[in-house]
């Protein structure tokens, strides 16, 4: 009987630590970058954390017409950034990583974290050029 109990609570310890070794919500890439993009005057929108709307900071983010965005990933635990019109995608962004500079197609638009739901997000795109 001792043997059964000890193996359900190894197997039960497993568990909690493959569990919390990652988000479970992963699809193995991130497109993170550990260095600032070299993208000059990209506007960069920080993931300060699982808030809601104070998710991220600045938040609406204005976007002058044709400038780049960056989003760094200043939280603790890894985010993915995507576009409610999936027209963008950051990929997996670890702590302390940048994604890729990126252009928004249109005016902007609502965004959320598809790993965390709740954080929701808007970028506006001003019709002034950088």
């Amino acid at each position: 009987m001792r043997v059964f109990v000890t193996v359900g609570a190894a197997f039960a310890l497993g568990l909690g630590v493959w569990g919390c070794s990652g988000s479970g919500y992963s699809n193995g890439s991130n497109s993170g970058s550990p260095t600032a993009p070299s993208a000059s005057g990209a506007v960069t929108v920080n993931i300060v954390g699982i808030n809601g709307a104070l998710s991220f900071s600045p938040n609406p983010a204005t976007l002058p017409s044709g400038q780049m965005i960056v989003w760094h990933n200043v939280d603790a635990v890894t985010h993915h950034v995507v576009l409610n019109d999936g027209s963008l995608d950051t990929g997996n962004l670890d702590p302390g990583t940048y994604s890729q500079p990126m252009a928004l197609s249109a005016a902007g638009g609502p965004y959320h974290c598809s790993i965390h739901p709740v954080m929701i997000g808007s970028v506006n795109q001003t019709t002034v050029t950088p």
